[in-house]
């Protein structure tokens, strides 16, 4: 294999690394400006406390709070949500949403 050859390889492996972070950049951009409207569209929905609830339950349950925050965003926008959704009203549509834990009793045999 030539200097040219090995030139060109590293030319088109380069060129294919500086892609792959490009498109990653691109959806970094958009998540960010995903997460962006969902923010200031629950700004619109939750009170105060309200919104502070869901940001807590994001640090432990990240996907059951995103999971959450498009449901409230999706009813607002079909207009189901006609007021701000106070922290009281929040803990009830947590608490119907999440679901029953399970008890798990383990017998050993002996």
């Amino acid at each position: 294999m030539g200097d040219d050859e090995l030139a060109d390889i590293r030319r088109r492996k380069m060129a294919e690394m500086q892609q792959q972070a490009a498109v990653q950049q691109q959806e970094i951009d958009r998540q960010q400006q995903y997460d962006a409207q969902m923010q200031m569209a629950l700004m619109q929905i939750l009170e105060p406390e309200a919104r502070e609830r869901l940001n807590t339950i994001k640090l432990t349950r990240p996907d059951f709070a995103r999971a959450v925050e498009q449901q409230l965003v999706m009813l607002a926008q079909n207009g189901r949500i006609k007021t701000k959704i106070s922290d009281d009203q929040l803990k009830v549509i947590l608490q119907q949403v999440t679901p029953a834990k399970r008890e798990f009793n383990i017998r050993r045999k002996g």
